[in-house]
């Protein structure tokens, strides 16, 4: 079951969510990997699982991600910090702030895509900056 969307998508993009991460949603390829990144982001506020293993790169995807499961987390906000695009291959850093359990955190991560010719651009992995804590 998906949250209630806003108007403004919460990518930080400042557009709205129908003209921003919610085309992606939708089924529109992700022009770049930082559009992809910020729906991915947009489907975790989401809890949208499904676009989230589709968007994910088939050697690296995990088998299901269980969102429901997990304690529930309140997104707060995205930052991206760098897009490196180099032909069919990209990285993007950003942090993530969000509160579990009432207690405020981030994710700093950078992460790798690629475009596939077929799937457009997936998410492969990425590198989470252990430093960047609460």
């Amino acid at each position: 079951m998906s949250k209630h969307k806003p108007a403004v998508c919460p990518c930080g993009s400042g557009l709205a969510y129908a003209l921003c991460c919610g085309r992606l949603h939708d089924g529109l390829a992700a022009a770049d990997a930082e559009a992809l990144m910020r729906s991915r982001y947009s489907a975790y506020v989401y809890g949208l699982e499904a676009y989230l293993l589709a968007s994910w790169a088939p050697e690296t995807r995990p088998v299901s991600l269980d969102l429901a499961d997990e304690a529930p987390i309140k997104w707060l906000r995205l930052e991206v910090a760098g897009h490196w695009p180099d032909g069919d291959s990209a990285e993007v850093a950003f942090t993530a702030y969000y509160k579990v359990g009432g207690r405020a955190e981030r994710l700093s991560e950078r992460s790798r895509f690629r475009r596939d010719p077929q799937l457009g651009w997936l998410y492969i992995d990425g590198l989470v900056d252990e430093r960047a804590g609460r």
